[in-house]
């Protein structure tokens, strides 16, 4: 029951090359940059992360982009880096573009063991009829292109049939946790975390507080311990903005 880990490098320290990770976060707000951070100093490669975006060039998932340990991005949001754009239109790298919805619904199914379902976000677009550019070659051809859906039509309005996400491993930030692995996110710093946390083989917390066990009311926890099969308490947050508008 005391899912307490030492620190992130101990928690991520049996992610295998090529893992498929979900990652929670909304732009900078939510991220576990404690695991990233890990991850980074581990030198795990050819992974696969499934989360809304891909952090900046120096900051969140960006820093393990720019090591070049990340093969293929599934996002909702990508432009706030630069070296994912790169590697995008060079070739080095396979991004798949999901609907932020659709990801989002997608991860909620595989957590909740449903293998698809049917949207109307996409019908009739590349995202539906299929040709999206997934992998660009060296010269600028499209190396692989996103294949066609299922497309069936529900009181005259046409679905799209798309499929659950899972992942062998989430890495996922709250605000507090116990030792059983009880999460609660604080605010809009909960946004992908809660589905991440439910749609993985293993579940990684970091949070900044670890409390005791009883100390968080049941009616107001997010995760429950079921889904987390190690926590521990991160030593730092930067806590980012991804870009600060200034007005005149």
């Amino acid at each position: 029951m005391d899912k307490v880990v030492k620190s992130a490098r101990e928690a991520c320290a049996d992610i295998p090359n090529g893992a498929t990770l979900l990652a929670g976060g909304f732009g900078l707000c939510g991220i576990p940059e404690n695991c990233i951070r890990a991850l980074r100093e581990l030198g795990t490669k050819d992974l696969t992360f499934v989360s809304n975006n891909c952090g900046v060039d120096d900051f969140g998932l960006g820093i393990l982009l720019a090591n070049k340990q990340i093969v293929k991005m599934v996002s909702s949001y990508v432009g706030e880096n630069k070296e994912f754009e790169r590697q995008y239109l060079s070739g080095e790298l396979e991004v798949e573009l999901v609907p932020q919805g659709t990801l989002a619904e997608r991860l909620r199914a595989g957590g909740a063991g449903i293998p698809a379902f049917y949207t109307p976000t996409g019908a009739g677009t590349a995202v539906s009829d299929g040709g999206l550019p997934l992998k660009y070659a060296a010269d600028g051809s499209v190396a692989k292109a996103s294949p066609a859906k299922e497309v069936r039509e529900f009181d005259g309005r046409a679905y799209v049939l798309e499929r659950a996400i899972r992942g062998d491993f989430a890495i996922v930030k709250a605000w507090k946790g116990d030792r059983f692995g009880n999460l609660v996110y604080r605010h809009t710093a909960m946004n992908f975390n809660p589905m991440m946390a439910s749609a993985a083989t293993v579940t990684i917390a970091e949070v900044e507080e670890i409390v005791p066990v009883g100390e968080l009311e049941p009616s107001q926890i997010h995760t429950p311990g079921i889904y987390v099969h190690r926590i521990f308490q991160g030593p730092s947050y930067e806590k980012r903005i991804e870009r600060r508008t200034v007005r005149s």
